[in-house]
């Protein structure tokens, strides 16, 4: 993979998340430059000194704002905006952004995004690889706290298939955890919060 020596922007109030960010990717053999910002506002006089590539930004900070969040995103057009979610946000909140990823993902998946946002991949695939409808069916379950050999009892496979299916759908999302993925399958509408 080619490497992307990119000025990378962190929009997130908690400094130990930054800190955290920072820590993990600047280890990485990209060399990407960080600067940490509070505000939304801080964007035009950053920018005005730096040429920012990538905004890891809290979904949070635009909740409220999506006008000016919106307008923000219009002004700067060459730069990608990836969510950093930690939390539980809507749909609509999500598609908001160019990428998003699952803080609880590993960095590897984490610098995979950012290195394909850098080399001007289609947003689209920035989320995820779709994942098949078996795929689907198999992190519902998951989800839903079902062991794989409860899922390969319902779909009547066998659990290799089960693991399988597990291990394509860690692949394409990035998150390891059943947490993560439990998080992921809420924030797709896989599974709802009732």
């Amino acid at each position: 993979m080619d490497k992307c020596r990119k000025n990378i922007v962190v929009l997130e109030p908690s400094k130990i998340v930054y800190e955290g960010l920072y820590a993990s990717i600047s280890k990485s053999e990209y060399g990407y430059a960080f600067f940490h910002i509070h505000t939304l506002s801080e964007i035009k006089e950053l920018t005005s000194i730096k040429n920012i590539s990538v905004v890891l930004i809290n979904p949070a900070l635009v909740q409220n704002r999506v006008s000016e969040f919106i307008r923000i995103k219009k002004q700067y057009n060459d730069i990608h905006w990836v969510g950093i979610i930690y939390c539980f946000f809507d749909n609509a909140t999500l598609k908001l952004f160019d990428a998003t990823f699952q803080i609880t993902e590993d960095t590897t998946a984490i610098i995979r995004k950012i290195n394909r946002i850098c080399n001007n991949k289609s947003s689209d695939s920035l989320h995820d690889e779709h994942l098949s409808k078996r795929e689907t069916v198999v992190l519902k379950w998951l989800s839903k706290g079902l062991s794989n050999k409860e899922i390969a009892d319902k779909l009547n496979v066998s659990i290799h298939t089960v693991n399988t299916h597990r291990r394509n759908i860690m692949d394409k999302t990035g998150i390891r955890s059943l947490a993560g993925l439990t998080v992921y399958a809420v924030s797709k509408g896989i599974i709802s919060l009732e």
